[in-house]
């Protein structure tokens, strides 16, 4: 027997044990700028999605970004759903993937990225519903002024949060009107706008929906035992981290892929949730900027405050490429026999409190 027989066949726990650590610690290359042009070459380790297809929802860049480049990296074949047309087009070049505009509060755009993969390929193995937002969206004129356009962002905001860069790129846009993503202004939960809490659901929720829909519907119809990796939050699992209607969003994810698992299981679908923690995305550096009134905060200063106070491995933050090497094991055959799952990557923030940790220190006597 010789030894490829043994690597291919070899069935005993400890052989497969060996084989999921050594698949986990292999780390690919960081995403830098979202219009750098990344080798999908073989890398180290086994590509671990090779034929596969995929759709990355909010793909463009973040963590949506970083997941979408470390898939073609491992074998797939990509298509970037997302808004950010220019930056997502260049990144799909930039890893021989496609992309499409898809806006997923509309059904029709998500529906198109499902038959885009369908005409491309034939057939879609992943869906990562990563599209998602925190705040409401807020529709002003692209013919205002820098001072009337900061003038209505106060008052959709309650704060004066958009930066003057930001201004200028709106009254020079060519477009007739643009979508600005802001913070909720109604916190309280005893002030909570019910109207613009829609918005935030239409984008969050149903946009996940969409989703799960048409991914089941593509890979019932060809036979396909697919993997729907669903992006929630741990502020579904813990109190008080975020808003009250983003935190609402985010745990309505958490329940629709338990119940879509347990239904599309029959056809070997799996679904599963991501739930991130502290990575400083472009919406949490927001955050950070506007509740510390520091406009200029660096990523670096937003990561320091994260390794010192959001997680358990002191010293260390969660990045991009964290949460896309856990979406790609959901994705990837390794995780086969792993559905209704939330896979939170948090540091271990959501699972002890640092508080007490003094009783653990033993005394000199």
């Amino acid at each position: 027997m010789d030894d490829e027989y043994i690597i291919k066949h070899n069935t005993s726990p400890t052989f497969f044990l060996i084989k999921l650590i050594s698949s986990m610690l292999y780390k690919g290359p960081t995403m830098e700028l979202c219009d750098h042009t990344h080798d999908v070459s073989q890398k180290l380790g086994t590509k671990r999605l090779t034929g596969k297809v995929a759709i990355v929802t909010g793909g463009a860049r973040g963590i949506g970004g970083a997941t979408a480049i470390l898939m073609a990296e491992n074998g797939a074949h990509v298509i970037v759903a997302d808004v950010l047309d220019e930056v997502g087009a260049n990144l799909a070049n930039s890893i021989k993937g496609l992309y499409i505009h898809c806006d997923v509060s509309k059904e029709s755009d998500v529906e198109s990225a499902v038959q885009l993969a369908l005409s491309w390929k034939g057939k879609l193995d992943i869906l990562f519903n990563n599209a998602g937002i925190l705040g409401y969206l807020f529709q002003v004129s692209t013919h205002m002024n820098d001072i009337q356009l900061k003038q209505t962002c106060f008052y959709a905001n309650g704060l004066e949060f958009v930066t003057s860069s930001l201004y200028t790129k709106v009254s020079g846009s060519l477009c007739d009107s643009i979508l600005l993503i802001l913070l909720d202004s109604g916190r309280s939960i005893t002030n909570l706008e019910m109207k613009k809490l829609s918005t935030l659901i239409n984008v969050n929720i149903n946009g996940v929906i969409h989703g799960i829909k048409h991914a089941a519907r593509a890979m019932i119809s060809v036979g396909n035992k697919g993997s729907i990796i669903c992006s929630s939050s741990s502020a579904a699992i813990m109190g008080g981290l975020a808003s009250h209607s983003y935190t609402l969003t985010k745990g309505a994810i958490l329940g629709i892929s338990r119940s879509a698992a347990c239904e599309l299981g029959v056809h070997g679908i799996r679904v599963n949730c991501v739930s991130p923690h502290g990575i400083p995305s472009e919406m949490l550096m927001k955050a950070y900027r506007e509740h510390l009134g520091k406009s200029d905060m660096t990523i670096e200063e937003v990561s320091n405050i994260i390794s010192e106070e959001g997680s358990l491995l002191h010293g260390k933050c969660g990045s991009f490429e964290d949460v896309a090497q856990a979406v790609l094991f959901l994705a990837s055959d390794e995780s086969g026999f792993i559905t209704g799952h939330n896979l939170v990557v948090d540091g271990g923030y959501t699972s002890a409190s640092v508080l007490m940790s003094f009783i653990y220190r033993d005394k000199m006597i």
